[in-house]
């Protein structure tokens, strides 16, 4: 029998053969396994990778992982992100690698090997393992049993077409051997060429598995596709026919998601493409958000380092907004104030006659520096961010030792003299001397 996957023809029943095959004694099994694996492979194999960045992380370590996985029987491939990446000519930050031998057999494997090994998650089939200082995570070949939108009961499998038939995106669902083979079942490496996004198979199924999939669709897009709006038709409908799922993930992967899409490519155009579609309001994002405002900050971050909770913040007209999306999208604390904080002095950023004069101030208040510039950064004041960078934060040359020196003593008038001082400091530009200083405190001591 022969089934269609991705506009190829391959044989469907290699799973029950897998099944027979695993009764029989090893020997006899990493033969016949090897030789089925290459009938089923064998129509989609997608021709060679040889890069340097892939010559590169085929580490000793990896290196040996690989044969020791070969010498039992098994194979061992890179998936995913890591494939993708080289494909695209990036180098990979992560190392991602699949296997079809089951999570028990490695321990035995790892065990004999005298290789260290951490169960990272074995309900799942991922187990890490640990050589020369290096971790390497190993997910066993799986499908999804059961599936409510954000987790999976997973069965595990033998059949690499099962497994990459559960990824998400088309572009994601390639594997590579060690010998640079690249296994493509789904037109992954053509849609790469094409600058394409699309689920594998039908969206609304790949969305169904796990709703989150909405959201990195649109992070995937901003990655990939050499221009705003160029979405395939179909996926945009399963998009908004499936948003309301989102309702049911967890506030910290959609936050997740959300910082970034928002410095990614695009982020106006597909903040906006996320309202017109209904994702907005299952997400937690509120009405009237300010397209405007985000396209204009969002344009200033291409030349300087914006933080993308500054981005977020522009989205929102007012404080109250600001904090309410912090909490519900579970912020940290030191996210939140810098939200707080830019929402609170932005006005005063954007506003052509403030100098450089109303930051110093903020400094000499002990606002933190990164705050202060992420607002100049906010309004596009790059220049003005370096000369705080670069400008050494003066004291206030007298304190509440020398009002007591002078006679004005604890009580209510104490803190409101010490600060109308520092005021006037501060209004002459830093410079007033601590002379200067105790004779205006003088004048409070004969009122």
């Amino acid at each position: 029998r022969w089934a269609f996957y991705g506009n190829r023809y391959i044989a469907s029943n290699s799973m029950s053969l897998f099944t027979i095959l695993s009764s029989l004694r090893r020997a006899s099994l990493i033969v016949h396994r090897y030789s089925v694996r290459s009938f089923q492979d064998s129509v989609m194999v997608s021709g060679k990778v040889n890069s340097q960045d892939f010559q590169q992380l085929l580490t000793p370590e990896l290196t040996r992982l690989g044969s020791i996985f070969q010498k039992h029987g098994y194979q061992l491939r890179l998936v995913g992100g890591v494939v993708r990446d080289l494909l695209l000519g990036n180098k990979p930050k992560d190392i991602d690698l699949a296997t079809e031998c089951t999570p028990e057999n490695m321990v035995k494997i790892f065990l004999q090997e005298n290789i260290k090994y951490i169960p990272t998650g074995l309900q799942h089939g991922t187990i890490t393992a640990h050589i020369n200082l290096t971790d390497f995570e190993i997910t066993t070949l799986r499908i999804d049993r059961i599936t409510d939108g954000r987790h999976a009961v997973v069965d595990f499998t033998t059949d690499w077409v099962v497994d990459a038939e559960r990824r998400d995106l088309t572009i994601n669902a390639m594997s590579l051997e060690f010998d640079g083979t690249l296994y493509d079942y789904f037109d992954g490496q053509r849609h790469l060429k094409e600058r394409k996004v699309l689920f594998v198979g039908n969206p609304v199924t790949r969305i169904k598995e796990d709703y989150l999939r909405i959201l990195r669709y649109f992070r995937f897009y901003g990655r990939i596709v050499p221009e705003a709006d160029q979405h395939d038709p179909a996926t945009l409908e399963a998009i908004r026919n499936t948003a309301v799922g989102l309702q049911g993930i967890s506030a910290e992967r959609i936050r997740d998601e959300m910082c970034k899409i928002i410095v990614g490519n695009y982020a106006p155009h597909l903040v906006d493409v996320i309202c017109r579609l209904g994702v907005a309001e299952h997400i937690g994002l509120p009405q009237n958000l300010d397209h405007k405002e985000l396209s204009v900050v969002w344009e200033r971050s291409r030349t300087l380092p914006v933080h993308p909770v500054t981005l977020l913040t522009s989205l929102l007209d007012n404080v109250e907004a600001t904090w309410v999306l912090m909490q519900r999208w579970r912020f940290s604390n030191n996210e939140t104030k810098l939200a707080k904080f830019v929402a609170t002095h932005r006005g005063k950023a954007k506003d052509p006659t403030t100098t450089i004069k109303y930051f110093q101030d903020l400094l000499v208040d002990r606002k933190p520096l990164e705050l202060v510039t992420e607002v100049l950064h906010y309004s596009g004041q790059g220049e003005m961010a370096k000369q705080l960078q670069q400008w050494q934060v003066p004291s206030c040359p007298i304190n509440g030792g020398h009002l007591k020196k002078v006679g004005i003593g604890p009580g209510p008038q104490f803190g409101r003299i010490l600060k109308e001082l520092t005021e006037k400091w501060k209004e002459s530009y830093f410079t007033m001397t601590k002379e200067e200083l105790i004779q205006e405190a003088l004048k409070y001591t004969t009122t």
